[in-house]
């Protein structure tokens, strides 16, 4: 039985003397998701750190492609169709990778996602798209390798690239205005209290025909006449403000202000109260 016992305790030392021993790797992966607009899209990168090195011009040579990061392919995916230096790529996802120079860089989005590094043989036909953006000095060192969203908006936003003394950007623009007219397009011919509020108040953010998004919002107020919606009221006062309608502005107001002291909804009612001020009314 000793034996037995003895026997079965050098299996177990034996497999954990063995087993694989698990350490940080230097260039830890990250995953990012960022919303913009209606677009969905997912960053997947390696980061390495400077450790004390010269990168670019050094470690990595000017001239050269990279693998921007370290590892396998960087990717970025995206949920829709989408720019970069007006040409048109479609949503998908795409490694990057990025050629180094002491002014410039030139950034490729490649259709093949499935190397580590650099593709052993280049195929040009795998090339979604290729532009050059300027390299700028910052003063301070970003010590680990960092790609950053930056600056955005409906319909943009800057991939930004940041190492050692290096800043990179790159600006990606998406269709979200197009998609977003289609459905109010399409809507219009049959639209419901909703539709019509929330194509009015998307015209009046995105700083487009204010004529229309003042028939728009009217409209859904009459359709919910019977069912008076404090939120409705609030977007139709703002409307008619930059419409330049301000005795419209303030009718609306007072009765946004009205149904929202009686659902006692205090940021509403504190919201009207500023937008009377604002225009005389109180």
């Amino acid at each position: 039985m000793k034996k037995i016992i003895t026997s079965l305790c050098l299996i177990a030392f034996t497999a954990i003397g063995y087993g694989q021993i698990k350490t940080p790797d230097k260039s830890p992966l990250q995953k990012i998701s960022q919303k913009v607009g209606l677009t969905d899209i997912t960053l997947e990168y390696s980061r390495p750190s400077v450790r004390g090195r010269k990168i670019f011009g050094g470690l990595e040579d000017f001239g050269k492609v990279w693998r921007t990061g370290a590892n396998s392919n960087t990717t970025i995916s995206l949920s829709t169709d989408f720019m970069i230096d007006n040409q048109t790529i479609k949503a998908g996802t795409y490694a990057v990778y990025t050629i180094p120079g002491e002014k410039n860089w030139e950034i490729i989005l490649y259709t093949d996602t499935n190397n580590w590094g650099t593709p052993k043989k280049w195929d040009d036909s795998k090339v979604a798209v290729k532009t050059t953006v300027p390299a700028e000095n910052m003063p301070m060192t970003i010590e680990t390798f960092t790609i950053t969203f930056d600056n955005l908006t409906n319909n943009s936003f800057i991939l930004g690239l940041l190492w050692e003394n290096t800043m990179v950007n790159l600006p990606i623009t998406l269709p979200t205005d197009n998609i977003v007219s289609k459905q109010i397009e399409a809507k219009m011919a049959g639209p419901s209290a909703q539709d019509m509020y929330a194509a009015a108040v998307y015209y009046l953010e995105a700083d487009k025909d204010i004529k229309k998004a003042q028939n728009w919002i009217d409209t859904a107020v009459k359709m919910t006449a019977d069912s008076p919606k404090f939120w409705f009221l609030r977007q139709q006062a703002l409307i008619h403000a930059k419409a330049g309608n301000v005795k419209g502005a303030i009718a609306a107001a007072k009765e946004s202000l009205k149904y929202a002291e009686k659902a006692n909804n205090a940021g509403y009612i504190k919201m009207n109260k500023a937008s009377l001020k604002e225009w005389g009314a109180l």
